[in-house]
């Protein structure tokens, strides 16, 4: 469990936009949700053995580096948009229900599945690590899994717990830019970091 919260309590696009969701009140049990189950099935993916095939074909992963990088600066556009428009200064009137519960599923299953870090931390190393246990690998791929439960449910619900005080016009303007800000900085460290 701890292995998997070391890799994942960073702050990244995935987390961000949990946060903000959780902010926002709007669908949050589906974005806990999906980040949950998809971290528990990447692991157990890398508890297979997939993370061989991972690192075998690199070209996978580049492929979504630069996907992700796009993604992730159109996504940082639109929070600066956000920031810049009428919308923050709406949002503390009507945070709910602005987006549909598609739009946000979509939002996130593309936050989690075009990063190609979520491979390499759960996939490789999470399953590499959970390989070296001998018998205790399902043990260890439960315990990491639970971490990833854990993580987001306390995000999610710890950030609608503080909707109610954060939400003011000037506090929506500042969460929007530090979205677009921690996003363009996860797009540069994708290009240029690798």
């Amino acid at each position: 469990m701890l292995a998997g919260l070391a890799l994942i309590v960073a702050i990244g696009a995935q987390n961000a936009w949990v946060l903000r969701q959780g902010i926002r009140r709007e669908h949050v049990a589906i974005v806990v949700a999906v980040c949950a189950l998809a971290d528990a099935l990447l692991i157990t993916v890398g508890t297979l053995g997939i993370g061989t095939l991972v690192e075998r074909f690199p070209g996978v992963l580049v492929a979504l580096r630069w996907g992700g990088a796009a993604y992730l600066i159109w996504f940082a556009v639109q929070s600066f948009r956000s920031a810049f428009s009428d919308q923050s200064l709406n949002q503390a009137d009507a945070p709910a229900a602005t987006k549909s519960a598609g739009r946000v599923l979509a939002t996130t299953l593309a936050l989690t599945f075009l990063n190609p870090h979520v491979y390499l931390d759960t996939v490789v190393m999470l399953g590499n690590l959970a390989n070296q246990q001998g018998d205790l690998q399902w043990m260890f791929s439960a315990g990491a899994a639970t971490g990833s439960v854990v993580w987001f449910s306390v995000l999610g619900i710890g950030a609608r717990a503080l909707a109610r005080p954060l939400n003011r016009p000037g506090t929506w303007k500042v969460i929007d830019v530090g979205v677009g800000v921690v996003m363009l900085l996860i797009a540069a460290k994708m290009v240029f970091m690798g």
